[in-house]
């Protein structure tokens, strides 16, 4: 029998992950060419070359026993040297190896800083749409998720609802900035704003609020669009990263945390954050794969591949009817259902064997998610079932 704190996960699982699921069974029967699987963000732009070199050099070079030996909770500490060394040079920080705690991608990475700081009762916030694991991760540690409404015209944070859901008991705020599932880029001024909230809400409360930084999507940026780095804003910042999707490694869950010496009690943080790492289960991160990344720390992901799936699946929607923001970043396309119950149009879609995910799955209804990072012939062979699926609903 499972447990009582189990069964809502139980019955709300994963849509994503259900559409996936679905998709692998349509495939069975139509054949791959013939499904336009938009649901799961699973890069389809190979691994850097550097990738597989380091992997080879490395089982070539390395003392096995180190290789795949256990080291610090917090990782190697050269690898998290030589991570903070990138970040200096690219965003004018002050980290070292101390800053920084290897993860078991960013998911593990946000479990341990709200085990690290969150007590039992106490509200972390968020700006819907988001990605709705956060409420399982904050429920994971009895905490309160408070969730902020979407402003459905440019979907950057609503920051008027946010000042007043503030609460002496606020523990936590989570951005994730480029967003998942919008593609918005969040701009410097709202940053500012954001902070300056923060910052009149810690004085006023004499409470400590933690920003909660998401960043998979760091370096997938379009059109010029600049990604602030947040922990030159607001001290009270920690960053959880991935290299899931810069580095086209999702299934090897490797990323990072970053506590800088700024945020209140970084070195009690760091401490227990380093703990929480080992305690939840993971222990440490990956040991290979920490190595890899120190040789591909400055490896760039092929922004331009998903640039084109952008633009042919944004200009081709639009050409269609439908209404869709312009992503500035990540790979994802959020699109307004035709009809208020966006579920409904997800089922329409199927009947023309397009996949996508509703958006009540990120708590804002009314619009479906397409993950852009599939082939460009999947998007260009899709658009004239998108263009039947338009005009069944009268666009």
């Amino acid at each position: 029998m499972i447990s009582e704190k189990m069964k809502p996960f139980l019955k709300n699982n994963s849509a994503i992950r259900m559409m996936f699921e679905e998709g692998n069974r349509l495939r069975s029967i139509y054949g791959a060419d013939k499904v336009f699987d938009f649901s799961l963000g699973n890069p389809s732009v190979p691994a850097p070359d550097c990738v597989r070199q380091a992997i080879i050099d490395l089982v070539n070079e390395e003392e096995p026993t180190v290789l795949h030996g256990y080291m610090s909770n917090s990782g190697f500490e050269d690898v998290r040297q030589t991570i903070a060394d990138s970040l200096n040079r690219r965003f004018g920080t002050s980290f070292s190896a101390k800053n920084l705690i290897m993860t078991v991608g960013a998911a593990s990475g946000l479990n341990i800083i709200l085990k690290t700081i969150l007590n039992p009762g106490e509200e972390v916030i968020v700006f819907a749409p988001y990605f709705l694991e956060y409420g399982a991760y904050v429920k994971n540690y009895d905490g309160k998720l408070v969730e902020i409404s979407p402003d459905t015209t440019t979907f950057q944070p609503n920051l008027e609802e946010f000042e007043q859901k503030i609460t002496p008991n606020t523990r936590a705020v989570i951005v994730n900035t480029p967003h998942n599932p919008t593609g918005v880029v969040y701009t410097e001024e709202t940053i500012l704003r954001l902070a300056g909230i923060l910052e009149k809400k810690q004085k006023e409360y004499g409470s400590v609020i933690y920003l909660i930084s998401d960043e998979p999507y760091r370096e997938l940026a379009y059109d010029g669009v600049k990604v602030p780095y947040l922990t030159k804003y607001y001290d009270n910042t920690i960053v959880g990263y991935s290299y899931s999707k810069s580095l086209s490694l999702p299934g090897e869950r490797i990323g990072y945390v970053v506590i800088p010496d700024e945020a209140d009690g970084s070195e009690e943080l760091i401490t227990a954050a380093s703990i929480s790492n080992r305690i939840i289960g993971c222990v440490n991160a990956p040991s290979l794969m920490q190595k890899v990344i120190a040789r591909c720390v400055d490896a760039e992901v092929d922004v331009a591949a998903y640039d084109k799936n952008r633009l042919a699946l944004y200009n081709g929607l639009r050409e269609c009817g439908f209404e869709c923001i312009k992503p500035q970043g990540a790979f994802y396309l959020f699109v307004k259902s035709p009809v208020p119950d966006e579920k409904e149009f997800c089922e329409a879609g199927k009947k023309y064997n397009i996949l996508m995910v509703p958006g009540s799955s990120f708590a804002c209804p009314g619009y479906v998610r397409l993950a852009y990072c599939v082939s460009y012939e999947t998007i260009v062979n899709s658009l004239p079932e998108f263009k039947k699926l338009a005009q069944e609903f009268g666009l």
